[in-house]
């Protein structure tokens, strides 16, 4: 039996249910919900009016309004030749399966016509007999018809916001697969744009060199290899993060305190870079990353779009905060994509400090990022 039909087999098989048991009750002389009122309908009639409720009652799930109608129907013949048990509970399991599992527009119906009809039979009651009695009617038919309904609208309710948990929770788990792969996009940019725009800029400056002291293309080859070395360190820990069975904690590869390297690169580069740094012992490790990443785009920059030009970079450590400062003079080079300044921006902002970028008053482009300590 596959999926689809699972509902409707046991929809069939809770009718059988209730008909055996109806007819036991018949069998047992403790049917009849209104005492002896229509105790002298014949047996067939009885048996009758249960077998067409049971009937519906197979088609609660797969045709709510179908079910509904036939089972209305036998309940009101039966009320007519006095109210039997049998049909009452069917029709109480019928009331309840529909409002729960039916269509918003049944389930609307359906509470409308339970609450109309109970006013209904108060009022009624009310006014062709004792005004006493119609709160004991009314009692009797809330009972039976709008506790059922309540009940699978708190069920329905609940099922709901169930579903719409579980929706918020595939949409947060999308967001997060896009946030780290935004991540993993901005890390890849600062490994492969910053170790090999410097690999390229420097093997250009080997190559044009006709008659090249030997000692400076050996320090230029030496800075070339090291960018080769920690470029492909740095993806093959990245790889490893990603081929991970368990979640982990992305490696720090890189750290303020080797700034310094950054600064011999762009040097072997033809940068004519001044470097002034500050204690930058125990940061936390996501600034410690950031400021990193920002030096090294922003040296990156300054090889390509400023070769030769001169460099600052600065570090100061303040109470509260950290200060990174990377100053080179404007040689108007060609413009590049952005992507550099976008991916520092983002970097400087995911850990709550600032980012600024751009020409000051004497022509010079300088780059500044604060971040809280």
């Amino acid at each position: 039996m596959t999926g689809v039909n699972a509902p409707r087999r046991r929809d069939v098989l809770v009718a059988v249910a209730f008909l055996a048991v109806g007819l036991l009750v018949h069998h047992l002389g403790m049917d009849l919900v209104l005492g002896g009122a229509g105790a002298d309908t014949p047996f067939g009639i009885r048996v009758a009016a249960l077998a067409v409720a049971c009937a519906g009652q197979m088609f609660r799930r797969s045709s709510p309004w179908v079910a509904l109608v036939v089972v209305t129907g036998a309940t009101v013949v039966d009320m007519y030749a006095g109210l039997s048990m049998p049909v009452l509970m069917v029709f109480i399991d019928v009331l309840f399966v529909t409002s729960l599992h039916g269509s918003r527009a049944l389930h609307r119906t359906l509470v409308g016509a339970v609450a109309v009809a109970t006013v209904g039979v108060t009022v009624v009651v009310a006014v062709m007999g004792d005004w006493r009695l119609s709160f004991y009617a009314g009692l009797q038919v809330f009972s039976l018809l709008v506790v059922p309904v309540w009940w699978a609208t708190n069920v329905r309710q609940h099922r709901e916001s169930a579903e719409q948990i579980t929706r918020i929770a595939e949409l947060d788990r999308r967001a997060a697969v896009n946030a780290e792969r935004n991540r993993m996009a901005r890390d890849l940019h600062d490994v492969v744009a910053g170790h090999l725009s410097a690999i390229a800029i420097q093997s250009e400056a080997v190559l044009s060199m006709r008659e090249g002291d030997p000692e400076t293309v050996r320090t230029v080859l030496k800075s070339v290899r090291e960018n080769s070395v920690r470029s492909l360190t740095e993806m093959r820990m990245m790889i490893d993060v990603l081929r991970a069975d368990e979640p982990v904690d992305e490696p720090v590869a890189v750290r303020l305190a080797d700034v310094g390297r950054l600064v011999e690169s762009a040097a072997a580069g033809g940068l004519e870079v001044e470097f002034r740094g500050a204690d930058v012992d125990e940061l936390p490790v996501g600034v410690d990353v950031a400021a990193y990443r920002i030096v090294q785009e922003a040296l990156t920059n300054a090889l390509k779009h400023a070769p030769g030009a001169r460099t600052s970079v600065v570090l100061e450590r303040q109470i509260r905060r950290l200060v990174v400062v990377v100053r080179n003079e404007a040689r108007g080079g060609p413009e590049g994509s952005g992507t550099g300044l976008v991916s520092m921006a983002e970097r400087a902002h995911v850990v709550g400090g600032t980012f600024t970028a751009g020409r000051d008053g004497d022509g010079d482009w300088v780059v500044r990022a604060e971040f809280p300590l």
